[in-house]
């Protein structure tokens, strides 16, 4: 009885009350294309005179993560793709397992989709950091150079069952919105953050995509990952913003333990370090992407 009442409040309170289908895309800026899962929606802009960079968002904000990093790198003269993941934004809901292999098959697709023929820059942040580092041991000819902000660097424990799980998210959806302003040193000057994030809440299956891949994501652990790209040799910078309480800087301590990179780190920013800091994270990603 006790799960039946846990049930039905979960059901009450559950802000996802629309599909992700053709009339919620209705109007939606970028682009959707069609994948082997299903369909992606993305952003790409830029001439590519300087090569192609691809964005890969966090474990739940979509690509407007990216707003103003994105637009940048397009001035400096690359053409910039940024897309939502499945499970979030306006990229469909999938009726499986959020595997790593669902994440690193999309990108692939992607790049195949758009007919992307070059090498590209994979610039990922926070749960997108390690989504590039199993992306680039699967496909290591598609990746010129790896970028990694503030990544995760061990999986997040989780206790009890996914349904469990989906029921504690489901009566918590507002906190957990209001949550993404922990990501920010300085939030009040991203006054928007929670609404636009609340957008893709509304959506059936976000929830579960969410709990999906805390459970199911890689049963490798990600310094393990991050460890074997050194047997790849390719240039990977991290930044890491010495505020983060998302993930603390002295996890980039242990990765850099294991992996030769070219690191930043930017004082007085958190998760989101370009964000809160984008003087200093443009030039050090541009110098970086620019170097022969």
């Amino acid at each position: 009885m006790a799960a039946a009442v846990l049930n039905v409040h979960a059901q009450w309170s559950d802000p996802e009350v629309k599909l992700m289908d053709a009339t919620a895309r209705k109007g939606v800026s970028g682009s959707f294309i069609k994948l082997s899962d299903g369909i992606t929606h993305f952003e790409k802009a830029g001439t590519g005179k300087n090569g192609v960079v691809i964005l890969v968002h966090g474990f739940s904000v979509p690509y407007f993560i990216w707003n103003g990093f994105f637009e940048n790198l397009v001035k400096e003269g690359y053409q910039v793709i940024r897309y939502d993941e499945f499970g979030r934004g306006y990229s469909d809901r999938l009726n499986k397992n959020y595997t790593s292999t669902v994440y690193t098959q999309q990108l692939y697709d992607l790049i195949k989709g758009l007919s992307i023929k070059q090498p590209i820059n994979l610039i990922g942040v926070s749960f997108g950091g390690i989504v590039s580092a199993n992306f680039t041991l699967s496909y290591p000819k598609l990746v010129k150079k790896l970028v990694l902000i503030d990544p995760v660097s061990e999986r997040n424990k989780t206790f009890g069952t996914e349904l469990a799980f989906d029921e504690m998210m489901a009566k918590s959806s507002d906190a957990r919105a209001n949550g993404q302003l922990e990501d920010f040193k300085y939030p009040a000057n991203f006054p928007h953050w929670v609404e636009d994030y609340k957008v893709q809440m509304q959506y059936k299956g976000t929830r579960k995509a969410l709990v999906s891949t805390r459970f199911h994501y890689d049963s490798i652990p990600y310094l393990d990952r991050y460890k074997s790209l050194q047997n790849l040799q390719k240039p990977v910078l991290l930044i890491w913003g010495t505020e983060d309480h998302t993930v603390p800087l002295k996890y980039s301590d242990s990765i850099r333990s294991i992996l030769n990179v070219q690191f930043l780190s930017i004082s007085d920013a958190g998760h989101l370090p370009y964000l809160e800091k984008p003087i200093i994270a443009n030039k050090k990603v541009i110098d970086f992407l620019k170097k022969k």
